[in-house]
């Protein structure tokens, strides 16, 4: 009997815990669909007459903040997809917690060719986008629409677009070379690697889940290639997938990124797992940036297995931050936030829940580290979109802020 007392006690304690960090968590943003800033009403309902503008298929995914903006992507995952990349202006949030998105840069940018005299400025289908060093915007364009349908409509080949946040200008656009996109090719997550004393310096790190690869891009040489490896499969014994009152099955290869600040020999070590997977693996980002190196097979021991989560610990995107070495890991299973402090063995005892809330981060897909070491997360009840259907009535959609300090304090990753 004591023993069991002694167990409900400490489960009450983790409760409370989880929850007095999700109340540090302030929610920031909500809504129950998306909408969009229009030019004015008329735009809207022939949007919406023609089909351009399906409401109810239109939800968020990707985020992340520069400055008084944060940036927020809606893929077209089916026809009727209005803006692909959006921000909201932090200096009009108050009370009103459902601003209306703003394309980015603009209208036009976002509004799909209809021709094949394409703009290469044009932003057709993006899913997660990531702010650099050197006040850049780089965006994964995975350059087609409807993903969902049989047959997606292609308008151009996949590829990275790069904005100057200070003038909103395009930078250039580069397209993968086609010898490195797969049939099954599904480009996702995007992470960069950069300073800010040495802009051209750059490189992208692009996840291609689907296929099981990861895209290296060199900003210096405008050039990328595609690397290959074992621990960028899916585990087949983790593809089982509980969120929010849906079961699924997910075959997504490698996934989360997170990118540690440089080593002693200048580069850095990336932090890499597969989305159905608990496990989680490294490589330098010196194997990566040689092209020659990183297409041998002598690559091949250069990859490190470092641990094993614990069960139901799948995740999409993960983020270090710099100062203390912890790495953040979104929880699509378990309604939060997790984290594990990089300087200690990983394994189920030293990886830790740390945010959770069952209501209101259902499907906590997104998680990043902005400037100003603020931590933001994303819930968007995805599996629900995906495999039933969202109801409207209630809030679906939720965005989280707060500073890593505060998240961090009697945090047991510290």
């Amino acid at each position: 009997m004591f023993k069991v007392q002694n167990l409900l006690i400490i489960w009450l304690w983790l409760c409370t815990k989880l929850f007095t960090n999700a109340f540090k968590f302030n929610e920031i943003l909500s809504s129950k669909m998306v909408e969009f800033q229009w030019p004015d009403m008329e735009t809207r309902a022939r949007a919406e007459m023609n089909g351009l503008y399906i409401p109810g298929h239109n939800v968020p995914l990707g985020l992340d903040r520069w400055n008084d903006k944060l940036f927020i992507t809606v893929p077209r995952w089916k026809n009727g997809g209005a803006s692909s990349l959006n921000y909201v202006d932090l200096k009009r949030i108050g009370e009103n917690k459902s601003l209306p998105l703003i394309p980015y840069p603009n209208w036009d940018a976002n509004t799909l060719p209809t021709d094949d005299n394409i703009n290469p400025s044009k932003i057709i289908n993006t899913f997660r986008v990531k702010v650099d060093e050197c006040d850049r915007l780089w965006i994964m364009d995975a350059g087609k629409t409807d993903v969902f349908s049989e047959k997606p409509a292609l308008f151009l080949p996949p590829g990275i677009v790069i904005y100057d946040l200070k003038t909103d200008q395009f930078i250039r656009r580069h397209h993968f070379d086609e010898k490195d996109v797969k049939d099954e090719s599904f480009f996702t997550n995007i992470v960069i690697d950069t300073d800010k004393d040495n802009c051209d310096q750059a490189f992208a790190y692009i996840t291609d889940p689907n296929a099981q690869g990861l895209m290296v891009y060199s900003y210096a040489a405008d050039d990328s290639w595609r690397v290959e490896h074992h621990f960028f499969h899916f585990d087949p014994l983790n593809g089982d997938f509980n969120v929010g009152g849906v079961n699924f099955q997910w075959s997504d290869g490698v996934f989360g990124l997170a990118l540690s600040p440089k080593n002693a020999d200048g580069y850095r070590t990336i932090y890499f797992h597969p989305t159905a997977s608990t496990k989680e693996f490294t490589v330098s980002t010196e194997v990566l940036q040689n092209k020659t190196a990183a297409l041998s097979e002598e690559k091949y021991y250069q990859f490190k297995f470092i641990g094993e989560r614990g069960m139901n610990t799948h995740s999409s995107t993960s983020v270090m931050d710099p100062y203390s070495g912890v790495i953040f890991y979104s929880q699509i299973q378990r309604d939060g936030i997790a984290c594990w402090n990089t300087k200690r063995p990983l394994n189920p005892e030293s990886f830790h829940l740390i945010i959770h809330n069952p209501q209101t981060m259902v499907f906590a897909n997104e998680v990043k580290i902005d400037q100003d070491n603020n931590i933001w997360m994303m819930s968007n009840r995805m599996p629900q979109f995906l495999y039933k259907q969202l109801n409207f009535d209630d809030i679906n959609f939720r965005i989280f802020m707060s500073p890593v300090n505060d998240i961090l304090t009697d945090s047991p990753c510290v």
